[in-house]
């Protein structure tokens, strides 16, 4: 049985496809259409994920999409009560109700000639269900607390439950319109980063200053009693009026989200192209360390509540590494897993995961137990706290089958996405071969891996940089070593050389190490397994001097960790470049210029010869400029 799951409608739109509730394909639509954070219907992704199941849209049965426009009623008609939006916002959101509803008619129209089957179904899941489903569904734990933080989706910004065996509950909830992912947004906005996407410019920026504006952060997001937040909505125009938003067919964009009281109390938004001063690098760390006060204040609430050591991340927000790599440290929790797609594109995941468990066959059941919320109000919010209402909204509740559940899909590797072989790769040189000439380019082809590695090490060691193009493309926002530019970390101009070749980016973002796994309690202060690039972690101080490249200001590296058995030729690489160094990892950053990830190989082919990159890997092929 095939359940197609997807992110549509929003930014990083995307699909995914489980088979026997197992995923097989999962890409988001930016890869195909080349353009940031494309937001729409993603129709390249579901061809691509209905190729890999060998099936077509008419044969499906089962579509799954992140939204539930039935939830939270109650909740919507109060907070129009309280807060009389704009009949601007109103209508926009009865517009964005109106497409997604009519989801099936949609489908249709984009594959004309083969409708779905009569008895196909189009399931809508509720937002933060989709992404709890998402992490714990795809984590190694059979007990998990599970938390879900993000901007917005299904009128609420956060969720949590506790997750056992084959069951799930979704025990509390934050509702519209106080969200810590809109507070980064519209802060990451006062700073002069306007594109959608950009707080992790903010997260990169933070090391450089210090949190002399916490003071004032604490007026903008207020810490509850129960572990849960507020927002001072004096500083906020998203409740109540018609805030922009452009999520159709594109590259999403977001009108101006914070009001002038906003800059009453910081001073005024800084210009996207005006310098950065010392005073905007204590406000991108003191919005940082509001960020983790708020998050780490809700684990602490909820561990004691579930007693449970082992923790699930997922929504926008737990793309928010730097506090992902403090978990440990700051709340009581032992064990984490993320995902490697947290955020709204690795819904796709978690509602064809909801959707497949409900099958027959399975005995997983969503349930809420009677923990609520209590959303406590605040000066700027003066209504009543009302209960939480999760037992009224969730979409599935589904009874105990007597039947053999599905297997759960530990998600240990993130190649869900196009792959091309040596044939391909074969065809493309060879047309390309005048330009290749003519840019001075040898080409060879080593059909072992050993030797192609080998090659490469060396190339690295010699503080080259390498294009490096292998296997399936990586599934969410991280370069994962099968789509990635490769560096020296022992060298301490190498981020300068990266940011003048290729990428021209900010200077005082980072670049991350991959770490052959079994070397990493060596190198820095925490042992864990992050294959997902999602933790920061500090390095041993003795070590930093080693890697300039790749220690961040404060000494912290945005880990990745590499296993022999999910990408074995990575590994091969790591290690011989190991062996020629005592170094046992590389440099990695996304294969791109100013651009969406590169998915074909031609992507990769321009984008070497129109930067200043030394080597392209394609397969086995070595293109040495």
């Amino acid at each position: 049985m095939f359940v197609l799951g997807l992110n549509a409608y929003h930014g990083d739109s995307s699909a995914a496809i489980l088979q026997d509730g197992q995923v097989i394909a999962a890409v988001e639509e930016e890869r195909f259409r080349r353009i940031k954070h494309w937001a729409g219907l993603p129709t390249e992704s579901i061809k691509y994920c209905l190729e890999v199941a060998g099936i077509s849209y008419g044969d499906l049965r089962h579509i799954a999409i992140n939204l539930d426009p039935k939830v939270n009623h109650g909740r919507r008609l109060l907070h129009v009560l309280r807060h009389l939006p704009s009949p601007k916002l109103i209508l926009a959101r009865l517009a964005k109700l109106g497409k997604t509803t009519s989801l099936r008619d949609t489908l249709n129209t984009a594959f004309p000639g083969q409708p779905l089957h009569p008895e196909a179904q189009v399931h809508h899941v509720e937002h933060h269900l989709a992404h709890l489903a998402s992490s714990y569904l795809c984590s190694p734990f059979e007990e998990a607390v599970n938390v879900s933080v993000d901007g917005m989706g299904d009128f609420a910004s956060a969720a949590w439950g506790m997750g056992r065996g084959q069951d799930l509950s979704v025990d509390g909830r934050v509702y519209f319109p106080h969200s810590l992912g809109i507070f980064y947004s519209a802060l990451t906005q006062w700073l002069g980063f306007p594109h959608y996407g950009d707080e992790y410019k903010v997260m990169g920026l933070a090391p450089y200053g210090q949190p002399h504006f916490l003071d004032q952060m604490r007026q903008i997001v207020r810490v509850q009693p129960d572990g849960t937040f507020q927002l001072d909505l004096r500083y906020f125009r998203h409740h109540r009026e018609a805030v922009p938003y452009s999520w159709d067919n594109g590259s999403p964009e977001v009108g101006t989200l914070f009001t002038p009281e906003l800059e009453a109390l910081l001073g005024p938004a800084r210009k996207k192209d005006e310098p950065l001063e010392q005073r905007h690098r204590n406000i991108a760390r003191s919005i940082q360390a509001m960020f983790e006060e708020a998050l780490f204040a809700l684990l602490e609430q909820l561990h004691p509540r579930y007693r449970c050591d082992a923790l699930t991340l997922s929504g926008g927000c737990a793309m928010n590494s730097v506090a992902n790599g403090k978990v440990y440290q700051r709340s009581p929790f032992k064990k984490l897993y993320i995902q490697s797609a947290a955020g709204d594109a690795g819904g796709a995941i978690g509602s064809a995961m909801v959707v497949a468990q409900t099958f027959p066959n399975s005995k997983f059941k969503i349930q809420n137990s009677k923990l609520a919320a209590q959303i406590a109000p605040s000066s700027a919010d003066p209504s009543p706290a009302i209960p939480n209402s999760a037992a009224k909204n969730s979409s599935f509740i589904i009874p105990n089958s007597t039947l053999a559940p599905l297997p759960r899909h530990h998600c240990r590797h993130a190649y869900w996405g196009p792959e091309y072989t040596e044939a391909d790769f074969t065809t493309l040189l060879e047309s390309e071969k005048a330009r290749l000439d003519e840019a001075g380019c040898h080409i060879s082809l080593h059909p072992d891996a050993a030797p192609l590695c080998d090659a490469v090490a060396r190339a690295i060691s010699e503080g080259k940089v390498i294009g490096w193009f292998q296997g399936r493309l990586e599934w969410g926002p991280r370069a994962l070593g099968n789509r990635s530019i490769l560096g020296d970390p022992r060298r301490a101009d190498m981020k300068d050389i990266l940011n003048a070749k290729i990428k021209r980016r900010e200077s005082f973002r980072p670049f991350a190490p991959s770490v052959l796994r079994e070397e990493v309690p060596a190198w820095f202060e925490t042992d864990d397994d992050v294959p997902f690039m999602m933790q920061v972690f500090q390095l041993r101080e003795e070590k930093r001097p080693q890697i300039p490249a790749v220690t961040h200001v404060d000494g912290s590296g945005r880990l990745q960790t590499v296993s022999a058995d999910t990408n074995p030729i990575y590994h091969q690489l790591i290690s011989r470049f190991h062996a020629l160094t005592g170094v046992p990892m590389v440099l990695n950053t996304s294969f791109n210029e100013n651009e969406p990830v590169v998915c074909h190989p031609r992507e990769a082919l321009e984008c070497f010869l129109r930067t200043k990159m030394d080597v392209l890997v394609l397969g086995g092929y070595l293109v040495v400029r």
